[in-house]
């Protein structure tokens, strides 16, 4: 029998971690966040201390906002010319400057130090277009996801076997393969497809590989980077995106910044500025530049996704 999803991890590194860190890949190291982001919580003001957080006012004082980021692409990365750049620090940048704060400023990281780096105060957001989910919830706060994210699969041109779901993967004793660490390990092996028969590769570029050399059937990951890395393809092409399945339910991932707990003043704020953009449409105009569409667009709340 399969374990729980919520048993299991998904970012590169580890086979099998606890699925709820991470996005399209949650990295090694996970293990030591408990306890890293607990060591920095006890530097953080308490909730009571400080009435919802002075932040935003402090940032404003000083003109500059300090951007936790991972050197992930399309999310939060410094390109070839030294800039910083990704759908999470250019959003960032835009609501800042509408918030009073005229600069930003990139403190680069390993994913997994994200969470310990913010409540640590390394840097003031997290903006690394990271999953919201009940474990991250409990211990940063989030603004509502400015995306949603949900899988598809790289095939053979044609799809020859038939694969549009995890389901479909299991029935047809299909070849698997998906990236180190990525959720899309638990969201197979809670269909019932055998660990140790998925073939585990560095990222989407290796899949794409695996599958065009028939080493595999199919490649899993998220719609927006199976969707960007087979346009130059001749023998590969991606599935329609779907929803996984998860505790029995079909399942959305959405992505948003992190603030510290205490800090709900700066948070509210944040929504209130990412609520316009998103009526006005000005939120896809920012994200499209990195392959994002209208399918990524959503309306789902960090309440929802934090399970409550």
């Amino acid at each position: 029998m399969a374990p729980p999803l919520g048993k299991l991890l998904r970012r590169r590194g580890e086979a099998s971690i606890p699925v709820g860190l991470s996005r399209r890949s949650l990295l090694a190291g996970v293990a030591a966040l408990g306890a890293l982001g607990a060591a920095g919580c006890s530097r953080v003001p308490t909730e009571a201390s400080t009435g919802g957080g002075d932040q935003l006012e402090r940032l404003r004082a000083a003109g500059v906002v300090r951007l936790g980021i991972a050197g992930e692409i399309p999310f939060g990365y410094i390109d070839k010319d030294g800039n910083l750049t990704g759908e999470a620090p250019e959003l960032a940048k835009v609501i800042f400057k509408r918030l009073g704060v005229e600069r930003v400023q990139p403190v680069p990281t390993e994913f997994g130090s994200l969470i310990p780096g913010l409540n640590s105060q390394q840097f003031d957001v997290v903006a690394a277009g990271m999953y919201i989910n009940p474990e991250r919830c409990e211990q940063v706060i989030f603004s509502d996801p400015d995306y949603q994210m949900l899988d598809s699969f790289i095939v053979r041109k044609g799809n020859p076997k038939g694969l549009t779901s995890y389901q479909d993967v299991v029935e047809k004793k299909a070849k698997f393969a998906t990236g180190t660490g990525y959720a899309e390990i638990a969201y197979a092996v809670e269909a019932g497809y055998p660990e140790g028969d998925i073939l585990i590769v560095p990222d989407q570029v290796a899949g794409l590989n695996a599958v065009e050399a028939g080493r595999v059937d199919v490649f899993a990951g998220t719609a927006l980077t199976t969707r960007e890395v087979v346009k130059k393809s001749a023998r590969a092409e991606v599935t329609e995106p779907f929803r996984p399945i998860v505790d029995g339910e079909p399942h959305t991932d959405g992505g948003g910044f992190a603030f510290r707990p205490t800090e709900t003043n700066l948070r509210d704020a944040f929504n209130e500025e990412l609520a316009k953009l998103k009526e006005s449409g000005e939120l896809l105009r920012i994200l499209r530049p990195f392959g994002f569409t209208e399918d990524e667009m959503t309306d789902l709340t960090a309440k929802e996704l934090c399970g409550g």
